[in-house]
């Protein structure tokens, strides 16, 4: 049990985000999940399904897994909403052990085969919410965890940084947070504070299950041997536990390995790497240039 830790989870309201603040409050934290559902019908999958979860019960989820939820509306192309949910945080704890970047735009037509320039322009909000989002976040939560000189700011990031997948705007956004992850190593380093990016691979969740009914051909394989995401949780938790989290501060780490180098399973099971399939992440880069 990892007793009274604090974790925040943006975009808890389903899917990753949901499932890694379950799997938070599997091992004891109280965790604010943040999102913009208040009642259900405010996502829809992939056919136009009506897609369940509200932050509400994500936190609800939380409780039942053993630890405290706390749900929070916040849009996260708000700033100010973003300021006033760490505030909130800060004035009901009083730390921050975790923060994990998870809101992320879906777009409507993120997994049809069509060329960017024919999907909507829409789909570059993913820049906003998804990339800036994640910024944004990271920097109220350094300000808090620096001073008490421990956390973890975690990135839920992907293959589609290295490889194509779901188009330029889907691997731009991942890069991106890959390279946040990078970078903000160099500043947070001695601080007793790390960042990382975890490569998560194919995810159970309501909208991959709707995928996999849509089109069979590109996902019945991959969801066969897909992670649950409270996985994703544990292994963040685990590399914060870590004597080497030092040293795998600033990387981009494939859950599935790092999972079994420090003896994490998914509900008793391994999970494939899919690296010789889709690609590796870049390494460190020691240079520094100001």
């Amino acid at each position: 049990m990892s007793g009274s830790k604090v974790a925040l989870v943006t975009g808890a309201s389903r899917g990753a985000g949901r499932g890694m603040a379950v799997g938070f409050g599997e091992l004891g934290y109280t965790v604010y999940v943040t999102g913009r559902s208040v009642r259900i019908g405010h996502a829809r999958g992939w056919d136009g399904t009506i897609l369940p979860g509200t932050v509400a019960e994500t936190a609800a989820a939380v409780d039942a897994a053993g630890g405290r939820g706390v749900p929070v509306i916040c849009d996260h192309c708000d700033d100010a909403q973003v300021a006033a949910l760490f505030a909130q945080v800060q004035a009901e704890t009083g730390q921050l052990d975790i923060l994990v970047n998870n809101a992320t735009f879906i777009h409507d037509q993120l997994i049809e085969k069509k060329p960017f320039w024919e999907k909507d322009l829409d789909a570059v909000r993913i820049l906003d919410v998804g990339l800036r989002s994640a910024y944004v976040a990271s920097w109220h939560a350094a300000q808090m965890m620096v001073p008490k000189e421990s956390g973890v700011i975690a990135f839920g990031s992907s293959f589609g940084s290295s490889c194509y997948m779901h188009g330029p705007a889907y691997g731009a956004q991942k890069a991106g947070i890959d390279k946040f992850a990078h970078d903000m190593e160099h500043d947070l380093r001695g601080t007793g504070v790390i960042a990382v990016s975890i490569w998560m691979g194919p995810l159970i969740t309501e909208r991959s299950l709707i995928a996999r009914e849509t089109h069979p051909e590109q996902y019945e394989t991959f969801i066969e041997s897909a992670e649950n995401p409270e996985f994703t949780a544990h292994i963040i938790d685990a590399i914060d536990r870590s004597p080497d989290r030092d040293a795998l501060s600033g990387q981009t780490l494939i859950g599935a390995e790092i999972a079994r180098e420090l003896g994490v399973r998914d509900r008793g099971r391994d999970r494939a790497s899919y690296r010789e399939m889709l690609g590796s992440p870049r390494p460190k880069n020691p240079a520094a240039v100001y």
